[in-house]
């Protein structure tokens, strides 16, 4: 630990190093003070979780100590607060209720280290030091780490969760070979954030990386875009065009969403993969082709091949190298993280300056289940900083779809596990079917109520555009353009 003259604490530049004291007792709050400041360091002190929070909002700390039980704001809630606007800055929580539950709760929030009154000057001292010291390599970590982010092109992800590195340990693992990987993972995870960082780090990086949502294009289209085609092999056909497995010859082809493409399509994907060579549309000859294939879906392939929808023999070449990608709701420890970085994001888009997110409505975003996941939240954060009026986002701000105090207001709260659970499922479900409501109906009201012009409008095959008008019950049988 780096010492300044009799023993004042200091940093790397020969600052004194920051503490923030919080606490609604005056006289603890002075007595963590002297005990501090004897040991070198500049303390500062809030009597309450929301003037700590703005303390931390406008200046930085290398140390925060708060008391748990607090009138307001607890001090859990400022460890949240925290590690939104200060990540990087360790929290010790004092509190005279010493349970094992509070101390893993508070562990699990992201706590240094948890002590209980009474203490001693001793205990304080020795807790800072050491919260003080891990701050310091934790930051060497940090720079250590970003070097590593960049090398490796996962400077576009955030988060530090346990299940997402499984996820960069495998990119890393599978990146030097040329198998075939299979990303499986919820709308809105990163799948194409994935398979870009796995061509980054394949030795096809200096080759074409190529990307192809199978949603997009109408079944004859898909298989001109992905084999080509030759001049006048189907009306419309007025030139030779070169096929994306071609394209990417070298390189990366990434097919988003597999899961949408034929059984005819399918058939010719499969003998591809089998032979490595294509042959266009309208034309006899075989192309050599050397890629590395990469596919992505939202879907569960296994119930498809035992449904008969997808091929069992497409489904194995395909899954050589399975990477699953957790939902949101499944790693919500690194929701402060994606909350700060979309936050900062948005705020100089805007030119706005923000200082940060209410404790309220963090509570609010750590309680919705995120059915559209990473790429919700995103869009929960952009739409918050362009209404936000003032320089804290506020609850109010969010617009989320439903909300705990929403589910109050309805009269239900969940009792237990079970319950819980059931619940969080049926959010993110009715979540889901109102997105996809308004998404049918909107493409319906613009096409006069034309199935297949809506479907050709969004872009998807009219076969699942209509049975996605089955599944949410939607007939347009008494509307004018069926």
């Amino acid at each position: 630990m780096p010492e300044g003259v009799a023993g004042t604490m200091v940093t790397e530049t020969g600052d004194r190093f920051n503490i923030l004291v919080v606490d609604d007792e005056a006289v603890i709050r002075e007595g963590m003070r002297r005990i501090l400041e004897a040991d070198g360091y500049a303390v500062d002190t809030s009597a309450s979780g929301y003037v700590a929070i703005e303390a931390i909002q406008g200046k930085s700390f290398d140390l925060v100590i708060t008391d748990l039980k607090m009138p307001g704001m607890d001090g859990i809630e400022v460890l949240k607060a925290i590690k939104v606007l200060q990540p990087e800055v360790p929290v010790i929580l004092i509190t005279g209720y010493s349970t094992v539950d509070t101390a893993v709760e508070a562990m699990k929030n992201g706590a240094f280290d948890y002590i209980a009154k009474p203490f001693t000057a001793e205990q304080i001292s020795e807790k800072a030091r050491n919260a003080i010291a891990q701050k310091t390599v934790l930051l060497e970590n940090i720079y250590l780490k970003q070097e590593v982010i960049e090398h490796h092109g996962f400077d576009l992800f955030v988060g530090e969760s346990p299940e997402m590195q499984k996820v960069y340990n495998r990119i890393i693992q599978v990146a030097p070979t040329d198998s075939t990987v299979l990303i499986s993972g919820e709308s809105g995870t990163g799948k194409e954030l994935v398979a870009r960082a796995i061509h980054k780090n394949s030795h096809r990086r200096e080759q074409p990386f190529v990307a192809v949502d199978c949603t997009s294009l109408a079944e004859n289209l898909l298989e001109s875009e992905l084999f080509g085609h030759v001049k006048g092999s189907f009306t419309g056909a007025i030139q030779t065009k070169m096929g994306l497995f071609k394209v990417a010859d070298g390189g990366t082809l990434f097919l988003d969403e597999i899961a949408n493409i034929s059984l005819a399509t399918q058939a010719k994907l499969l003998r591809v993969l089998q032979e490595r060579v294509i042959t266009p549309i309208g034309d006899t000859k075989l192309i050599s082709i050397d890629i590395r294939l990469v596919a992505a879906t939202n879907r569960n392939l296994r119930t498809q091949v035992a449904e008969g929808s997808f091929r069992e023999d497409l489904f194995f070449r395909l899954n050589v190298i399975p990477i699953q990608l957790p939902p949101l709701r499944e790693r919500k420890g690194d929701l402060p993280l994606l909350i700060g970085r979309f936050l900062k994001k948005y705020a100089e888009e805007t030119g706005k300056e923000l200082r940060g997110v209410h404790p309220e409505a963090l509570s609010l975003l750590e309680e919705y289940p995120f059915p559209g996941n990473v790429r919700e939240l995103e869009n929960i954060i952009e739409r918050a900083v362009v209404l936000c009026t003032g320089d804290i986002i506020q609850k109010q701000d969010l617009e989320l779809p439903l909300s705990a105090e929403k589910l109050k207001a309805i009269g239900f709260v969940p009792q237990n596990l079970d319950e819980l659970k059931e619940t969080k499922r049926q959010i993110r479900e009715q979540a889901v079917e109102n997105i996809e409501k308004a998404f049918v109906l909107s493409a319906l009201e613009r096409n006069n109520w034309n199935i297949t012009k809506a479907a050709e409008e969004t872009g998807m095959l009219r076969p699942n555009f209509h049975a996605l008008l089955k599944k949410l019950g939607i007939s347009v049988r008494n509307h004018n353009g069926n």
